[in-house]
């Protein structure tokens, strides 16, 4: 049950994630990118506050804080930015299908760390995934800038930290719990973005809002943030990193359905072929033998337990 609990949980947060891409783009004419993310983990961080502060437990031990601090700059400060580098140079379907190769990532690090065991199926279903990303993306695909390809390896390099957060907060999140872990390490993110931000007078924009914007802002911190990044902690809490990872490949298609209702922008039959095979990937990816990949990731987080071993 725990398993199927956060395979969904995961799959909501990558949903969450798509429609936030709408809310980000409608924000991007007006605000710097990096603003966009200071507002949206500053929100977060302050809508999980006080979920934190009230829960049993407190907050991680305070030998874990330099772990949590180095995944919070890695995933919500230096993730962000890689994400919104790589859009100067690339189309965002040719960013989307970037990005969908976190899961083959997540797959190859965890085994190379022998934190989770990789098999045939889990392998197929994997790039079955990728492969439907692709053809929902075909149309978007076909028309690239000059020189895309190095914004395709940023998208690459924002996946492979992506990759590496999934993996290493696995044991923080065993020990402290989702929300705890989630509101530190979305902390440190956050500064560090309101930090540079201020720095280049990002903000200056901010004066000329509307209601739209602003509801476009909470949006953000409140489901794009708060809520999904939540989600995503508690997925990696009760299963592996690759049944995790493997959700964001539902994250384009929600996009794109999200900029077709809202924004207006066109969808091909395509899509639908792309969707079956995302779904067909993650049911491979996410089912099967669970139990000897459980058994190494238990392994895994008690060796980098504090503390544990000689």
């Amino acid at each position: 049950m725990g398993e199927i609990l956060g395979v969904f949980a995961a799959l909501l947060s990558s949903a969450l994630g798509g429609t936030s891409i709408g809310a980000t783009r409608y924000l991007v004419a007006t605000l710097d990118p990096l603003a966009i993310g200071a507002f949206r983990f500053s929100l977060g961080f302050l809508f999980l506050l006080p979920i934190a502060i009230g829960k049993r437990g407190g907050w991680p031990p305070r030998r874990d804080w330099p772990g949590i601090t180095g995944l919070g700059l890695l995933f919500f400060a230096l993730f962000p930015m890689l994400f919104n580098a790589s859009l100067i140079f690339t189309t965002a379907a040719r960013g989307a299908l970037a990005l969908s190769t976190l899961p083959l990532l997540t797959l190859l690090v965890g085994a190379l760390l022998r934190v989770e065991q990789l098999t045939k199926r889990k392998t197929a279903g994997v790039l079955i995934a990728m492969l439907g990303v692709g053809i929902a993306l075909l149309a978007g695909l076909a028309g690239a800038p000059p020189g895309a390809w190095r914004g395709d390896l940023i998208m690459v390099a924002a996946a492979f930290c992506m990759a590496l957060y999934s993996i290493w907060s696995k044991p923080f999140i065993r020990r402290c719990g989702p929300i705890p872990f989630t509101t530190m390490a979305m902390a440190v993110g956050a500064a560090a973005l309101l930090t540079i931000s201020w720095t280049r007078g990002s903000f200056q924009p901010v004066a000329t809002f509307g209601t739209a914007q602003w509801l476009a802002v909470v949006y953000l911190g409140l489901f794009g943030a708060a809520l999904t990044f939540f989600l995503w902690a508690f997925a990696l809490e009760r299963t592996a990193p690759t049944r995790v990872a493997i959700s964001v490949t539902v994250n384009p298609i929600t996009a794109a359905l999200v900029g077709a209702v809202l924004l207006g922008e066109p969808l091909g039959s395509n899509l639908a072929i792309g969707i079956a095979a995302v779904f067909t990937g993650i049911w491979m990816a996410t089912t099967g033998n669970n139990r000897s990949t459980e058994a190494i990731v238990s392994g895994a987080a008690d060796e980098l337990r504090p503390g544990s071993g000689s």
